[in-house]
């Protein structure tokens, strides 16, 4: 069975900072690109940040781009969500979510995904 399991999620001042990690396992993980999206109450879900199989190539949205950070260590299965400088606006449900295909910050390019975890930002 195919699992992955956010965590870190919270709630921080705006400014704060904030590490997501994504727990991976059933899966072959140093073969999957793996991403985080987010999605806000009454928006649709968007591409945060991703990141290639060998970690060679990563993308971020552009509004988060200087302030988030993705990684991953294929040693433990996981990848992670560095959030720095975080903005009201960067509030939501995030979910990381695993595909065999080429990186990309398409949802519907994934094949698993995680239940989520909140994050919220407060002034």
């Amino acid at each position: 069975e195919v699992q992955l399991v956010e965590s870190g999620g919270g709630l921080v001042q705006r400014g704060g900072s904030l590490r997501l990690s994504c727990a991976a396992s059933g899966i072959s993980f140093k073969t999957y690109a793996i991403g985080w999206f987010r999605q806000a109450p009454g928006k649709e879900r968007e591409g945060v940040a991703c990141i290639s199989p060998g970690q060679g190539t990563s993308e971020y949205l552009e509004s988060v781009k200087g302030r988030f950070s993705i990684s991953r260590d294929n040693g433990k299965n996981t990848v992670y969500l560095q959030m720095d400088s975080l903005r009201l606006e960067d509030t939501a449900v995030y979910y990381c979510a695993a595909t065999s295909r080429a990186v990309t910050s398409i949802p519907e390019s994934y094949d698993y995904w995680g239940q989520g975890t909140q994050v919220t930002v407060s002034s």
